[in-house]
């Protein structure tokens, strides 16, 4: 199972050992083949499709700290496994927000059969 965990605003300015931390996780979950990707965020484009018309709008459209500014695509045996990874994660990071989706695919379509 894919799960998309998003971070809401942290600090922009962490200290070396956090970074020095947060570096062995990220190391250990991808030899684990449990992280499948991680990056920051931009602010990015507001898009709105109505009536056949699309609307592009700049951003940044909320405060910084409400802002998603990095993800992780992780590969949990279950919700509560990535649940697990991502109180480990705050446990280095310290207090801040975020959210994990379930990610579905063209495999997970009624009828694809076994993974």
């Amino acid at each position: 199972m894919r799960f998309l965990m998003t971070i809401k605003g942290t600090d922009p300015n962490p200290d070396a050992a956090l970074i020095a931390e947060m570096g062995a996780f990220i190391e250990e979950m991808t030899k684990a083949g449990v992280l499948l990707a991680t990056g920051g965020l931009g602010p990015g484009v507001r898009m709105i499709s109505s009536g056949g018309e699309l609307t592009v709008t700049d951003g940044p459209f909320t405060e910084a700290k409400e802002a998603i500014v990095s993800f992780a695509l992780i590969e949990a045996r279950s919700h509560e496994e990535a649940v697990e990874l991502a109180r480990r994660f705050w446990q280095i990071v310290g207090d801040g927000e975020g959210a994990i989706q379930q990610v579905f695919g063209p495999e997970d379509a009624p009828g694809a059969g076994p993974r």
